[in-house]
């Protein structure tokens, strides 16, 4: 009998990261990384070295964990590194101050400040506006039975959406709109594109802040604008500085629209590449049915959300994630998208279910940063969604899905373009 030679070495090669195929479905790479190397450190495309974080149980605990921090002080970044987490221009711009870079207690101010904009009955009074815009988005382009769904619909509802809540007037409203396609063009390349605009929407607001507090009444109309709630807290000793005014703006328009166009980007594609899931979910709007609409909502936020990895974090002192150590100064970056497709918590998480109930998925984060405007995203998201099935019932893909590219970058996740077609509807 001879001797049995050792099995060979089972476990496939590392993934590689960050690549065009990596962006197009990242989903096998992540699973790759929650078997065998669930908390993992990875160079980034920038250079910067970071810890992976991809299992949902330790993504929980960590985006909990108040030890890791969201202020870039406690970043022990070497000299290549230097500038090279968080927004592009937020520092030059003096627009730091904002709610994904403090801790407590600054941050449970300026949370508590801000919060009352988005409490469930402010966003419900805001929903004929956003129907409104949904509508008129959907009518510049209906008689012409095709569209690119990210730059004619996707796009321009949140950053309308926004700037109302925010109350950016209207005739300026098309300059946000074009600052803000600066930084969705520039997400994977130059970092001086997205700079720019940062710099143009600080001086606006600055601009902005200034002349609504000449002009602020001496007692809030009912459903006073964000902006002008920011600066009657901050004259009533609430200790707001004009930098972290403009900053809290910055923040909710960066992060309140992007977000929600790769909500509607992400969750039409995936609708339309799942005909049985889109057909039972036109089905259920047709009955006035909207309960779907909702759990819909959430497993496409689950399947394919628009935030991929949770914004940067960095250890204030030793600590354990996953079992792995993890040193003072690091930068950790939970990863969202592979957490929300984790076998062990979402049963078989690779598949759509629009129906799918124990859904506590991490597509707005977990703890004191949880999203502040996820009610008003879920709004546009269900509001967008339904108009858009209802109103274009064959509503189709124009390219083959290999086609369709991915923006590139670090945090978020969204199609460049979304062409379909559809039959004008009948006059």
């Amino acid at each position: 009998m001879t001797d049995q030679l050792p099995p060979e070495d089972t476990v496939p090669a590392a993934p590689e990261l960050f690549t065009w195929e990596f962006a197009a479905d990242p989903y096998p790479a992540y699973a790759w990384l929650r078997e065998h190397a669930p908390v993992r450190r990875t160079r980034l495309p920038s250079g910067v070295e970071a810890w992976l974080v991809t299992r949902y149980a330790d993504a929980r605990q960590a985006l909990a964990d108040q030890r890791l921090s969201k202020n870039p002080a406690h970043h022990d970044e070497p000299e290549h590194a230097k500038g090279k987490t968080g927004i592009p221009g937020e520092r030059k711009a003096e627009l730091m101050t904002h709610l994904l870079n403090i801790d407590p207690p600054d941050h449970t101010r300026l949370r508590r400040l801000v919060s009352k904009a988005f409490t469930p009955r402010r966003v419900a009074e805001f929903a004929d506006r956003v129907q409104e815009l949904t509508d008129d988005l959907i009518d510049r382009f209906a008689e012409r039975g095709s569209a690119d769904l990210i730059h004619e619909f996707a796009f321009p509802l949140p950053i309308y959406a926004i700037c109302d809540l925010l109350g950016v007037p209207r005739e300026d409203q098309d300059d946000f709109r074009d600052w803000a396609g600066m930084m969705i063009r520039h997400g994977g390349g130059p970092r001086g594109g997205v700079a720019r605009s940062v710099k143009k929407m600080r001086g606006y607001l600055a601009e902005l802040i200034h002349k609504k507090r000449e002009a602020l009444p001496a007692e809030p109309a009912p459903g006073e604008d964000l902006i002008s709630g920011l600066i009657r807290a901050s004259d009533h000793g609430e200790h707001l500085t004009e930098n972290e005014a403009a900053a809290m703006a910055f923040i909710l328009l960066f992060a309140g629209f992007e977000t929600t166009v790769n909500l509607i980007g992400n969750g039409t594609y995936a609708l339309l590449t799942h005909p049985e899931q889109r057909h039972r979910l036109q089905e259920a709007l047709a009955r006035g049915d909207e309960e779907l609409l909702a759990t819909g909502v959430e497993e496409l936020l689950r399947y394919d959300g628009p935030v991929e990895l949770a914004t940067w974090r960095f250890a204030t002192e030793p600590l354990t994630v996953g079992g792995q150590e993890i040193a003072p100064g690091d930068p950790v970056l939970v990863v969202l998208a592979a957490a929300d497709r984790d076998p062990e918590r979402f049963e078989d998480p690779d598949i759509l279910d629009l129906g799918r109930r124990d859904n506590q998925h991490l597509g707005y984060g977990h703890g004191i940063h949880y999203c502040l405007g996820a009610p008003l995203a879920r709004l546009e998201g269900q509001t967008a969604l339904a108009t858009l099935l209802t109103r274009l019932p064959d509503l189709r893909l124009a390219a083959d899905p290999d086609e369709l590219r991915w923006r590139g970058g670090l945090i978020m996740r969204g199609l460049r373009t979304l062409p379909v077609e559809f039959t004008p509807p009948a006059q």
